[in-house]
């Protein structure tokens, strides 16, 4: 499959803006594909519901209110 082109296994991806919208959808995705996600934006509950969703792909989250 072509996505397996596009694993990040091993990898570390810090997301800016991830609590909401654009950069939510970005730091579940790059999870998805396989790496583990800072989650960086200024309101912690909106970054607990991101790391709740890295989790449950299997990856590591780290939450950053910034």
């Amino acid at each position: 499959m072509i996505l397996d082109r596009f694993r990040l296994d091993d990898r570390v991806a810090i997301v800016t803006g991830a609590g909401l919208g654009i950069g939510r959808g970005i730091a579940i995705g790059l999870a998805e594909a396989g790496a583990d996600v800072v989650l960086a934006a200024r309101t912690a509950s909106d970054l607990e519901e991101v790391a709740f969703r890295v989790r449950e792909a299997g990856r590591r989250a780290l939450v950053v209110p910034t």
